[in-house]
């Protein structure tokens, strides 16, 4: 599941210069939408490139019999002032400000939902003040493309409810005031809440979120050690350094291998050495052939890789994050090619530059490669699953 972070700039949270530091803060932090009121859209467009969620308040929009007259109006408008998403709800039944019918079918706000603009996508917003909204919020996911919650007094039992209740056609949005709220949300019964709404001035909150959805979205890997059958020098490759545009820690680095179905780990270049400094962006990853993973659990040969790109880091315990490649270093070097053998008998290979700054994770440490030799053994990621143009497929490939 792909989880975002909305940030809550409206005018409720306090003039320009407020909406402005929060706005600056969710561009910076790397959050995915602002949610402001439509007349600031254009003055965040100046700030930086992120998605805008616009509230629509103006009575035109939100009075069923002038909804032509409103989306007439918006053809009209520049692309500078355009959303990219219009929410409905603020200054209406979403929020209190009218009372909901009993009826929901004379709803002013479903009405508008159901009015399509253009290209523009729906979001409902709505305070959950009682059981009534509950079953609000879940009639306007049948109508809207993101359907945006903030409990009052927030217990999870309506969260839990809603996800329970809301299915795939629309993204439930949880609103929060912290980061942990929002872990809570994204781990809610599992399945979790597909993206929260902070609500928050504090800058150090609004990156603490981001970092929570991204932790949200990672993969935990269940690493094994294999047995180093022969380590063995060979003639010169076209190897493959790739350096990264993160600083990665001293237990982290790549997985990489000439086969799809086992992906050795080597360590990043984070190590001093007395002939060369570290460099602990790069990971010299193997030969031009080799397959290195990428953060949606699929493969791209290292010939690939381009800056732009992105690459899973793992750590030694197999947690893994992202990494953005900011080069590739293509140079023909002497080579060694490393033998395994798993615990099921599987044969496993790769070829890794014969250099002492070359270092990958065995039993007894961080060891150089020059130093390894049969009987080491060396850690791995082993899935036992074909690979076609990178995606996992069953059938059977032999590689050898």
């Amino acid at each position: 599941m792909t989880r975002s972070v909305w940030v809550k700039a409206d005018d409720t949270v306090g003039d320009w210069d407020d909406r402005r530091a929060r706005i600056t803060a969710a561009l910076e932090s790397g959050a995915d939408w602002v949610l402001v009121d439509e007349d600031d859209v254009a003055r965040v467009r100046e700030l930086g490139d992120i998605n805008v969620a616009a509230f629509r308040t103006d009575g035109d929009v939100t009075l069923v019999d002038n909804i032509d007259d409103a989306e007439a109006d918006s053809e009209e408008t520049e692309p500078a002032a355009r959303p990219d998403a219009v929410v409905v709800g603020k200054e209406g039944e979403g929020d209190a400000t009218i009372d909901l019918p009993e009826d929901f079918s004379g709803s002013a706000d479903l009405s508008t939902l159901r009015r399509r603009d253009g290209d523009l996508e729906r979001g409902a917003y709505v305070r959950i003040l009682g059981q009534e909204y509950e079953q609000f919020a879940e009639t306007a996911a049948d109508e809207a493309d993101y359907t945006i919650v903030v409990g009052e007094d927030w217990t999870i039992i309506p969260l839990e409810n809603l996800i329970a209740r809301i299915g795939e056609e629309t993204d439930l949005v949880a609103g929060v005031t912290s980061a942990e709220e929002a872990k809570t949300a994204f781990e809610t019964l599992e399945i979790g809440a597909d993206s929260v709404l902070l609500d928050s001035d504090d800058p150090d909150q609004i990156r603490e979120t981001v970092e929570v959805r991204d932790e949200s979205e990672r993969e935990s890997l269940d690493l094994q050690y294999a047995d180093v059958l022969d380590v063995e020098q060979i003639g010169s490759a076209d190897r493959v350094c790739v350096d990264t545009g993160s600083l990665l820690e001293h237990d982290e680095g790549m997985l990489v291998g000439s086969m799809a179905r086992g992906l050795v780990f080597v360590h990043a270049e984070t190590a001093e050495s007395p002939y060369v400094a570290s460099r602990p962006f790069r990971v010299n990853a193997g030969a031009v052939h080799a397959y290195v993973r990428t953060p949606d659990g699929g493969t791209k040969y290292l010939s690939e890789l381009q800056s732009g790109d992105e690459v899973q880091i793992v750590d030694t315990a197999g947690n893994t994050r992202e990494a953005i490649v900011g080069r590739v270093k293509i140079e023909k070097r002497p080579m060694f090619r490393v033998a395994l053998e798993t615990d099921d008998g599987d044969r496993i290979e790769t070829l890794l530059q014969n250099a002492e700054t070359i270092k990958v994770p065995t039993r007894d440490g961080r060891t150089a490669v020059t130093d390894l030799e049969a009987g080491d053994e060396l850690l791995l990621y082993y899935e036992d699953t074909a690979r076609h143009f990178g995606e996992a497929v069953e059938e059977s490939i032999i590689e050898k």
